[in-house]
């Protein structure tokens, strides 16, 4: 069903905002003093199915930090190496560094210390020379959150999720299919490994909401709440829009209208105001756009932003789709072999008309329809397809996947007179392999 069929209420209008932009939404939930007012998926995707998370997992590193705190298993004042004695002897500014700096992203490094095509994630932490003393700058650090995922499972002798579940999923009934990957010394990796599925963090926002309580039942300590919402350091200084300039808590980010973030990569978002008892949870794959994740933050807080009503629903999430009209389809059905390219295959099996069809490109199968979204499954993972004649002889196709990571595919295709079909294949995605990116022009072969 197209957005334009629908009541345009705000959820709705912020879905259109996003295919605007070419940001695929992967499910949406929206919840106002405990109702939910908005649950909607994409599929194959949807609020049941876990979904990497990216980021979001720092904030539940940050939670699990906090809680060990209260517990009395760590200080928050503590120097970090103090956590890790092998690591010493290390720099002076290492040495001063404390778990709380970790925590603000004020550590003492300009960027996250390890390359994560090799071993070796957390010992960079101490190896690289600092550049700055800590607590004093902030620097958004993936490796800083990858430390203290190592000392929650230090401390703790077990994974990060078997000290979360009974402390936060098991009280609410949830995280069945959560699961952390791991980094390469087989800690979880808690600064971007989170998988949970996006009805499970509806839940988990509103306990935060409620400074740990929920539906009545206390869930989390309140000072735990406190300390992990309080406003810690100035992130102003970094570029990665208004929403996430104005400060940041403990492993959280705290927007400049009120209320607090959890934000991952490609468009995974989990905001709370506690003042107007509103959740939301947004999973999305917006790496077609540049920025589009913070894009979609901006969007986001703007329509939430408008006075509460009962303006929510209903809303019907489908893929951005490129524009079609079927007076600009051709039909194409044979075997073309590549006359030159980049990257390109030898050959393409082509069957398409009007309504869709198939594209075949060495062991890749890509069926769509220009009539409605079709699922299917890529080695990038279950997609969600979508496709048009965009001009005349001009098929786009456009492919929303995930699997450990999250990924997209465009297809460009262009006919012309002469017989010669060129196609154009985009693959993006934080790990997204070169192959699905190449060009190519192709005659057709004899029947």
């Amino acid at each position: 069903m197209s957005v334009t069929t629908l009541a345009v209420n705000r959820m709705q209008r912020f879905v259109a905002q996003a295919h605007a932009a070419d940001i695929a939404i992967h499910s949406l939930e929206v919840s106002v003093a405990g109702r939910t007012v908005v649950r909607a998926g994409l599929a194959p995707f949807g609020p049941d199915r876990p979904h990497r998370l990216y980021s979001v997992a720092k904030s539940f590193t940050g939670l699990a930090i906090v809680l060990l705190a209260e517990e009395g298993r760590l200080a928050l004042e503590d120097p970090i190496i103090d956590h890790f004695p092998e690591m010493a002897p290390v720099h002076p500014w290492l040495a001063a560094t404390r778990i709380d700096d970790m925590l603000a992203m004020t550590g003492p490094h300009s960027r996250t210390t390890y390359d994560a095509d090799r071993g070796g994630w957390l010992e960079s932490y101490f190896r690289v020379t600092p550049t700055h003393r800590p607590g004093t700058l902030f620097t958004y650090d993936t490796s800083a959150s990858y430390v203290l995922s190592a000392l929650v499972e230090r401390l703790t002798g077990g994974r990060m999720l078997g000290y979360l579940r009974p402390r936060l999923f098991e009280p609410l009934g949830i995280g069945a299919g959560a699961r952390f990957l791991s980094g390469p010394e087989g800690i979880s990796h808690g600064g971007s490994g989170l998988f949970l599925a996006p009805g499970d963090l509806l839940p988990i926002a509103e306990v935060l909401n409620g400074r740990g309580m929920r539906s009545g039942s206390r869930i989390l300590p309140e000072r735990v709440v406190d300390r992990l919402l309080e406003d810690r350091s100035d992130a102003g200084t970094q570029t990665w829009g208004a929403p996430l300039k104005a400060g940041y808590g403990r492993q959280v980010w705290l927007p400049a209208g009120g209320g607090w973030l959890m934000f991952g990569l490609g468009g995974q978002i989990v905001f709370g105001d506690p003042r107007r008892e509103i959740a939301a949870v947004v999973t999305a794959d917006a790496t077609a756009l540049a920025s589009g994740d913070q894009r979609l933050v901006e969007m986001l807080l703007a329509v939430l932003s408008d006075p509460l009503d009962d303006d929510w629903g209903p809303v019907v999430l489908t893929p951005p789709t490129p524009p079609h009209d079927a007076g600009n389809a051709r039909v194409l059905r044979g075997t073309y072999a590549l006359i030159s390219g980049e990257g390109a295959p030898e050959t393409l099996r082509i069957d398409l008309d009007a309504a869709g069809g198939v594209l075949v490109a060495d062991a890749v199968t890509l069926p769509f329809s220009t009539r409605q979204q079709t699922t299917l499954s890529l080695t990038l993972g279950a997609g969600a397809a979508s496709a048009g004649w965009s001009a005349p002889g001009v098929l786009d196709v456009r492919v929303s996947a995930a699997a450990d990571d999250i990924a997209l595919l465009r297809v460009r295709l262009v006919a012309t007179d002469d017989g010669v079909v060129t196609v154009m294949s985009q693959g993006s995605g934080p790990a997204t392999a070169p192959e699905w990116t190449w060009r190519g022009s192709y005659s057709p072969l004899p029947a």
